[in-house]
C-alpha cells in the first residue's frame, strides 16, 4: 500500500505543477500590461491564453493516453512544463509569451485529466477518492507556493515590474521558479509503473500482472486482470471516440453528459477569476498590491485546509453530499460578495471602496473559496477519474476535459470586459446563479460512485 502511496504522489506533482502554472500569473498582471503595454482585451487574453493549450493538452492527452499509455503522456507533459516556464519569463513580445503560455497549457490540461486517471487506474476502491483528493491539495499547494513566491519576489524587489535578479524584472522570475518543481516531476515519472489498466487495454498481459502484483499482491493480480479484462469490449478493440456513443440509438451516452456537466460547473460558478485575478480583484476595490497579493496566501491556506477535509471524509460520505453541500455554500457566499460589491463607494479616480463591507468582503471571498475546495475542487476530479468504464475513461475524460478548459478559457476572459463594463456586483451575480443552479444539477444527474471497483462503472 506504501507503494501506491507513493507513486499517486508522484504522479500528484503534475497537479501541483498546474496549479502553479494556473496560479503564477496572479501576480504578473501588472508586469504584462508593463512589458507589452496591452489594453483589457489584450491583458485577458495574456492571462486566459493558456487555457486553449489546456483545452486542446486535455483533449489529446486523454485520446493519446489510450494510444501511448498514462506513463508516457506524463513525462511528455513535464517537458512541456520545461518550456513553458523558461519561454514565458524570457519572452519579448506578446506573441511570443502567449506561444509559451499555451505550451505550458497543453502541459496543464494534460497533467489535470492524467494525474486522476492514473491515479484511480492505480489505487483500490476504499482509498481512491482519498488518494484522488491528493490531486486537488497539490494543485491548491501549487496555488499557494506560486502566491507565496511573488509574493516574496514581489516584495524583496519592491514590486511585480521592478528589476529582481541579474538584470531581470521580478516577473519574469516568477515563472522561472516554476523549473524546480518541473524538473523534479521529469525525473521522478521515470521510477512509476505503467497503469495496469492501459496494459490491459493493449493487450500487454505480462507486463499488466507484473504491475498488478506489484500493487496488490500476487495473488490478487490474475483475478484483477481478468475483472478488467472481462470489463473491456468483447471484441477488444482500441479504446476511441465512438465507444462515447450508444451502439443501439448511436446517441451520446448519458454518462458522458454527467461528465461535462461536472467540469462546466466547476468553472461556471468563477472560482478561477478569484484565483487568476486574485490580486486584480481587491486592488479594484481599494487594496494596496502587496496586500492584494497576501489576501491570496491566505486563500491558498483556506483551501489547503478544505481539502484536507474532503481527504479525510469522500471514502467515507461519499462524493454526491461534497457536491450538494459545496454547490449551497458557494451560491450563499457568492450572494454576500454579490451584496458587498453593490453596496461599494467610488472614490475620486472611480476606484471602488468597500469601506466597512471590506473585511465582510474577505470573509465571505474566503467562504466561497473554502467550500468550494471542499467540494467541486476535488471532487470532480475524483469523479471523472473514476465515473467512466475502462474502455470509455480515456475518450470521455477528453471530452470532459475540453469541457472543462473551453468554460474556464470562457470564464477567464469575460471577466476583465465584465469588470470594466458592468462591474464586480453584476459579474459575480453570474456565478452566483450558477452555483444555484449547480444544485438543481447534482440532485437530478449525478450518482454515487464511493465504494465501487472501477470495473463497476456503468456507461
Amino acid at each position: 500500500m506504501l507503494f501506491i502511496v507513493l507513486i499517486s504522489c508522484v504522479a500528484t506533482i503534475g497537479g501541483f505543477l498546474f496549479g502553479f502554472d494556473s496560479g503564477v500569473i496572479n501576480g504578473t498582471v501588472d508586469g504584462l500590461v508593463t512589458a507589452f503595454n496591452s489594453d483589457d482585451i489584450g491583458t485577458g487574453f495574456n492571462v486566459a491564453s493558456m487555457l486553449l493549450g489546456c483545452a486542446v493538452g486535455a483533449f489529446f492527452a486523454g485520446r493519446l493516453a489510450d494510444k501511448y499509455g498514462r506513463k508516457s503522456l506524463l513525462i511528455v507533459t513535464a517537458v512541456f512544463f520545461i518550456i513553458s516556464a523558461w519561454g514565458s519569463g524570457i519572452a519579448s513580445t506578446s506573441t511570443s509569451f502567449v506561444m509559451f503560455r499555451i505550451i505550458g497549457g497543453i502541459a496543464v490540461g494534460a497533467a489535470s485529466v492524467l494525474a486522476p486517471a492514473y491515479i484511480s487506474e492505480i489505487a483500490p476502491a476504499r482509498l481512491r477518492g482519498t488518494l484522488t483528493t491528493i490531486q486537488q491539495i497539490a494543485i491548491i499547494s501549487g496555488l499557494f507556493i506560486a502566491f507565496v513566491s511573488n509574493y516574496w519576489i514581489a516584495s524583496v524587489a519592491g514590486a511585480s515590474t521592478a528589476e529582481f535578479w541579474l538584470g531581470f524584472e521580478a516577473w519574469r522570475w516568477m515563472f522561472w521558479m516554476e523549473l524546480i518543481p518541473a524538473t523534479l516531476f521529469f525525473i521522478l515519472l521515470f521510477f512509476i509503473p505503467e497503469s495496469p489498466r492501459y496494459l490491459v487495454i493493449s493487450q500487454q498481459q505480462e507486463k499488466a500482472t507484473n504491475v498488478l502484483a506489484r500493487l496488490y499482491g500476487k495473488e490478487d493480480a490474475s483475478r484483477r486482470f481478468q475483472a478488467i479484462d472481462s470489463s473491456l469490449a468483447k471484441d477488444h478493440h482500441q479504446p476511441k471516440l465512438s465507444d462515447l456513443l450508444e451502439s443501439e440509438s448511436g446517441k451520446v451516452r448519458p454518462i458522458v453528459w454527467v461528465g461535462i456537466g461536472l467540469a462546466t460547473f466547476q468553472q461556471l460558478v468563477g472560482i478561477n477569476v478569484v484565483f487568476y485575478y486574485g490580486a486584480v480583484l481587491w486592488q479594484a476595490v481599494g487594496f494596496s498590491e502587496a496586500d492584494a497579493l497576501l489576501i491570496n496566501i491566505i486563500s491558498g491556506a483556506v483551501s489547503i485546509a478544505a481539502c484536507a477535509i474532503t481527504m479525510y471524509f469522500i471514502d467515507k460520505i461519499g462524493r454526491k453530499p461534497f457536491l450538494m453541500i459545496g454547490s449551497i455554500g458557494m451560491a450563499l457566499s457568492l450572494l454576500g460578495l454579490v451584496s458587498a460589491f453593490a453596496n461599494a463607494g467610488t472614490d475620486t479616480d472611480g476606484t471602488l471602496t468597500l469601506g466597512s463591507m471590506g473585511t465582510f468582503a474577505l470573509i465571505a471571498a474566503n467562504v466561497y473559496v473554502f467550500f468550494f475546495n471542499m467540494s467541486w475542487g476535488p471532487v470532480m476530479w475524483v469523479m471523472l477519474g473514476e465515473m467512466f468504464p475502462n474502455q470509455l475513461r480515456g475518450s470521455g475524460l477528453a471530452i470532459a476535459g475540453l469541457a472543462q478548459w473551453l468554460s474556464n478559457f470562457a470564464i477567464t476572459m469575460t471577466f476583465p470586459m465584465m469588470l470594466a463594463s458592468a462591474g464586480l456586483a453584476a459579474a459575480y451575480g453570474f456565478y452566483t446563479l450558477c452555483a444555484f443552479i449547480s444544485v438543481a444539477f447534482v440532485a437530478k444527474a449525478v450518482y454515487e460512485t464511493k465504494g465501487k471497483e472501477l470495473e463497476q462503472m456503468e456507461g
